[in-house]
């Protein structure tokens, strides 16, 4: 668990690797940060315009498979850059441009007979496989839509380029995660936690 102050100092890392783009200069990761974060973890980062909170990019790591510090360089750097539904970042938006933080739980996978009743909107993130194909949401994106849970597999199957029916295919996997979301107020300002529901 993060508190704000981490999950800032982790969200100014993304910053300064995104920025060290721009110079073209390589990011020196100060070694107490490898130290305070040397744990796996998944990451997404997402960049929202200021104020309008619209979609500038989101890209991530969903299995703990890299250090805390370096999956959070990793998704900024992808986010600004590499996120083929926009084009890459300039420098002169990164004072116009929030950042958002997920830290990811491991994916479980859940039984089909089990979905519809599982899945907890607002709390739970979701990840679709069928033979390699995958696509992820975010927690946080059901709430915003206002999703049922059978939405959310839709909308899923259909991040994955797949059909929307595709959760109910047997050789669809599914699988569940949670997440730390931790959301900057303003552009380098403070950053606040945002609250998952609770589900009971």
């Amino acid at each position: 668990m993060l508190n704000s102050e981490e999950a800032k100092e982790l969200i100014h890392l993304g910053r300064n690797a995104v920025l060290s783009v721009f110079r073209g200069g390589k990011l020196i990761v100060p070694e107490p940060i490898k130290e305070r974060y040397p744990y796996k973890r998944g990451v997404f980062t997402t960049l929202l315009t200021y104020p309008e909170k619209n979609l500038r990019g989101c890209i991530g790591v969903p299995y703990p498979q890299y250090p805390l510090w370096y999956a959070v360089i990793y998704s900024s750097v992808s986010a600004a850059f590499k996120d083929p539904r926009f084009p890459p970042l300039r420098e002169e938006e990164l004072g116009e441009i929030v950042w958002e933080l997920s830290i990811l739980t491991e994916p479980e996978e859940v039984p089909k007979e089990l979905l519809l009743d599982s899945i907890c909107v607002g709390r739970d993130g979701l990840i679709v496989d069928l033979h390699g194909i995958r696509g992820l949401l975010l927690p946080q994106v059901a709430p915003r839509y206002g999703w049922e849970p059978i939405d959310f597999l839709e909308n899923t199957c259909l991040k994955a380029g797949l059909d929307r029916d595709c959760w109910k295919d047997p050789d669809t996997r599914v699988f569940r995660f949670e997440s730390e979301i931790f959301e900057e107020v303003e552009p380098w300002g403070e950053v606040r936690k945002i609250e998952a529901l609770n589900c009971g």
